[in-house]
């Protein structure tokens, strides 16, 4: 006769919360399974994400993507209002407005703002670039947790104070700050070169301004940077997690309905200007090291040649060591540690980049390297077996630039400022594979011009960088 045994109620509630809890830890594998499975087939019927697209009553744009699988929520709402939108004169006005956003604002101080975020285990921050301004917004999905959160956003967004104590302190800080920052090999090298590469362009401006135009800042100038750029019409709402969608509609309502209003066209960044021949600077400095940063302007967001763009540089120089840039210097010649190269596409065109570190006595002949195999990459293009190889990482990478809840909240943040596809992430995939030799090799003759590149220099006890 067979004996049967009924568990205590204690336990028979112990197994049910045991058993909740390893399908929620079941789902959330399958979310993310199901991202990588897409990533290496992309052929799935439906859309990786499904992202949702609408406007607020104020004109705000909002994207949303619904997952239960987490109890979290990421919220963020950006503006064009990055440092591209100062001017000389008043360099650093942009970040200061962004910055002193979270500093006092609905009749709360920076300390309260700090520890009502605290009470509720929310992360309030802020985004900064060139092209972009804003907050953003960590939280639990709780209803408690998150309409306390939501309030502090609020508050931030609709109602900052700008304290004139608080903007004093904050400018001593920067100007200190900066000054530190100046006597520093890598910043010499990098306001150095974005002034060479953009001219007048607000891109070549110190996104953090400089000490004489920081010093002149008033609460006046941040109040009206937020009136002219912080308006609803131009918010970009991005947010992802565990509410639905019409909670999500009254969150982005709250969040921008008493935001400034729109009093004309939006402010147009400058056109940027091709470089017309090559450049160079050498900057003296005790380093040992030098310094050495090569480039132009490159693309835009939304250029068509952005994937092949892409691929290149992984093979040239964005793919670490194995990059060829890296195979020239580092590999074969030990010319230096490490060796990179970018494109940052902007609304504008963003910079290409080529940057490395070596001693001084060898500047000159790293310089020869590197740019000898830039002439070679464009003139040529990748072998058929790079691009293969850069496919693959990238490819099998894919996964991991969508594996948290935080990573999936950036990309849609992007796609709704930059106004990309929303099929932008399903397409990722699809998009690498189709790029070919051809296509890069005429993509970087469109873009890279070897022989008008600005090259500067600092440290190292180098004389000269001039082209070749």
């Amino acid at each position: 006769m067979s004996t049967a045994f009924r568990s205590p109620a204690g336990a028979d509630a112990a197994g049910v919360a045991c058993c909740a809890s390893l399908r929620k830890a079941f789902a959330r594998a399958r979310f993310w399974i199901a991202l990588g499975l897409y990533a290496l087939s992309a052929q799935l019927a439906h859309a990786l994400l499904p992202i949702q697209d609408w406007t607020t009553i104020s004109g705000a744009r909002v994207l949303f993507v619904e997952n239960h699988d987490l109890p979290m929520l990421d919220v963020s709402v950006d503006f064009p209002a990055g440092s591209g939108y100062d001017s000389k004169e008043q360099a650093g006005r942009a970040y200061f407005t962004q910055q002193l956003l979270r500093l006092g604002a609905g009749g709360l101080s920076e300390n309260e703002i700090s520890q009502r975020a605290a009470d509720v285990g929310a992360r309030l921050g802020g985004r900064f670039d060139s092209d972009r301004a804003g907050v953003y917004l960590r939280t639990l999905s709780g209803a408690r947790e998150r309409e306390r959160a939501l309030d502090l956003m609020a508050r931030v967004l609709q109602r900052p104070e700008f304290p004139q104590a608080v903007l004093e302190r904050e400018k001593a800080r920067a100007i200190a700050g900066l000054k530190e920052a100046d006597t520093k090999p890598d910043t010499l090298a990098s306001r150095a070169f974005n002034r060479m590469v953009y001219g007048d362009h607000p891109y070549g401006l110190r996104a953090s301004g400089e000490v004489e135009t920081v010093a002149k800042l008033s609460r006046a100038d941040l109040e009206g940077f937020y009136r002219r750029h912080y308006v609803a019409e131009r918010a970009i709402v991005a947010i992802m997690g565990d509410v639905s969608r019409s909670e999500a509609e009254r969150m982005a309502e709250a969040l921008t309905k008493d935001l400034p209003r729109a009093g004309g066209d939006a402010v147009a960044l400058p056109q940027v200007q091709s470089l017309q021949e090559a450049a160079a600077r050498v900057l003296p400095h005790p380093a040992s090291q030098a310094h050495i940063l090569i480039g132009a302007p490159g693309i835009r967001r939304g250029d068509p040649d952005y994937f092949a763009l892409f691929v290149g540089n992984h093979i040239l120089g964005g793919g670490g060591f194995a990059s060829r840039l890296n195979e020239e210097v580092r590999q074969k010649r030990g010319l230096a540690y490490s060796v990179y190269s970018y494109f940052a596409p902007l609304l504008r065109e963003g910079p290409f980049q080529i940057g490395l570190q070596t001693r001084g006595d060898q500047a000159q002949a790293a310089l020869g390297v590197v740019r000898d195999t830039l002439r070679d990459f464009v003139a040529r293009g990748p072998s058929a077996r790079e691009l293969e190889e850069a496919k693959d990482n990238l490819i099998g990478g894919f996964p991991m630039r969508i594996d948290s809840n935080r990573k999936i909240h950036e990309y849609l943040a992007t796609i709704g400022f930059y106004r990309l596809p929303l099929s932008y992430l399903d397409e990722f995939v699809a998009n690498i594979r189709k790029v070919t030799v051809a296509d890069i090799k005429a993509a970087f003759a469109r873009h890279v011009q070897p022989d008008r590149l600005v090259t500067v220099v600092v440290g190292g006890g180098v004389e000269a960088a001039g082209p070749r």
